[in-house]
């Protein structure tokens, strides 16, 4: 849902990178798990601000800029329960790892992560080579949440 990307000021704030439609969609959700894959503490929001595009929070416990800094680069989570259905049956979450395939069953690799351009989102797509391809209509045919598939209109030299 976010990372904590830099402290800011001196008092525990700290700046996060949301990955929210909203920049404090996040703050709809406690309590906060920030960690990494080797573990994940749950941390409550004390204050928050919005700074143009950025969210800044105060986390509890966390109150001066030294103990800001050691969470940089920590992730933001929230129990997957607790988020409301998703629009399309699925979040960007769920399309980690699948395969990529194209029209003719060409295997062109698993999806490693996704971005949004500003104009689209887009599937990082790692293999043999990384491709980058828009995650629209006109080039994602379907997504197969049971099969783990993604079939899309895309041929494999491009």
């Amino acid at each position: 849902m976010g990372r904590i990307a830099a402290p800011f000021g001196i008092k525990g704030w700290v700046k996060i990178q949301t990955f929210t439609a909203d920049v404090d969609g996040l703050l709809d959700y406690t309590p906060w798990w920030v960690g990494r894959a080797s573990g994940w503490e749950a941390w409550t929001v004390e204050e928050s601000a919005v700074h143009g595009v950025t969210l800044v929070v105060k986390l509890t416990g966390v109150d001066d800029r030294e103990a800001a800094a050691r969470l940089r680069g920590m992730e933001v989570a929230v129990p997957r329960a607790a988020l409301p259905e998703a629009d399309d049956g699925y979040y960007w979450a769920d399309l980690i790892g699948l395969d990529v395939k194209n029209r003719d069953g060409v295997m062109l690799g698993t999806v490693e992560s996704l971005m949004d351009n500003g104009a689209q989102s887009v599937l990082v797509v790692g293999g043999e080579r990384e491709r980058l391809i828009p995650f629209v209509e006109a080039h994602v045919d379907g997504v197969d949440l049971v099969t783990r598939e993604i079939r899309v209109n895309w041929h494999p030299d491009d």
